[in-house]
This record gives C-alpha cells, sequence and structure tokens, in this order.
C-alpha cells in the first residue's frame, strides 16, 4: 500500500524553523530514489535554487518522528508521488570545499560538512494531477543513464542513485 504524508496538504512547508541538525551542526535531510514499478526508470524533479535535475529531497522537521517521514512528505511536495519505501539506503555526508580561514569542528581536509542527507529507495504507487510545487517543479523519469548524467554536479544525490537497485 502506498504511504503518503499524514495529511496531504497542498502547501509545501517552507522555511528552516523546524530544521533537524546534527550534533555537529550538519543540516539532517531526507529524499527518496523513486523507482518505477519494474525498476527501469527513476523520477527526478527540476531543482528550484540550480538548474537541472535533483532527487526529491529536503528537510528532516522536528515533529516528524523518522526521516521516512520526511522522505515521504518531500516526495509528495516536490513531486506529487505516493510511493512505499523498499529499503533504506542509508546515510550519505555532503562535504562541501573548505573555505580559507574556516576552523569548524565539522571541517576535514577534503572540506567542510554541510549536510547529511538519509535516502531511500521508494516504489512509486501512485503520480498525481495535482501537487504542492506543480507550479515550481517539473518532473520526469528517466532511465539510469540519464538520471546519472542530471545527477553529475550532485555528488551525495548522485551516490543515492548509485546504491538503489534501479536495473541499469
Amino acid at each position: 500500500m502506498a504511504q503518503a504524508p499524514l495529511t496531504q496538504s497542498m502547501q509545501s512547508r517552507v522555511g528552516r524553523s523546524k530544521q533537524r541538525y546534527s550534533d555537529l551542526g550538519e543540516r539532517l535531510i531526507a529524499g527518496v530514489v523513486p523507482l518505477s514499478q519494474d525498476r527501469t526508470k527513476v523520477l527526478i524533479v527540476q531543482s528550484t535554487r540550480r538548474k537541472g535535475w535533483i532527487l526529491p529531497k529536503g528537510g528532516w522537521e522536528t515533529d516528524e518522528r523518522l526521516a521516512t517521514d520526511a522522505a515521504i512528505r518531500e516526495a509528495w511536495e516536490e513531486a506529487g508521488i505516493l510511493c512505499r519505501v523498499l529499503r533504506d539506503l542509508g546515510t550519505i555526508k555532503e562535504i562541501r570545499p573548505a573555505s580559507s580561514g574556516s576552523s569548524s569542528s565539522t571541517s576535514s581536509a577534503a572540506g567542510q560538512m554541510r549536510s547529511i542527507y538519509h535516502f531511500y529507495e521508494v516504489s512509486v504507487e501512485k503520480e498525481e494531477e495535482r501537487w504542492p510545487e506543480m507550479d515550481r517543479r517539473a518532473r520526469m523519469w528517466v532511465s539510469y543513464a540519464q538520471a546519472e548524467s542530471a545527477l553529475r554536479d550532485r555528488p551525495a544525490l548522485l551516490e543515492a542513485l548509485k546504491r538503489s537497485s534501479m536495473i541499469r
């Protein structure tokens, strides 16, 4: 059975007042790799902040008990899908290049921790015609190769795709 947010609002959440952070200050993000029933296609959505395409994802908020709750909500808000979680793809750390003079406790030789993603492989059970961010985001079913190309500048999202059981 498809999992839907407890209340399927046509309003997407905005702001970070309820955003969860790790003990070290990294933003906690939940996302999905939405697969077709036969696992040959993945649904990607247009980014609203950058050019290009992304996987549905967003902040895990304090009123959401589990990261899966946030991931399912984000799938609804950004892609207009009802989905079923198939498996946990684990956590993926996003590193940004170190800036000069950075002395943060989350910095390393390779860069500074920005976010920790919790990704889930999901099966798309239903695509709605109307969804909260339909006026700001297009969605598109693509092959593995097309998704790999679209996500090439987003290492954390590309890693989630690679961890999925999508047929290549």
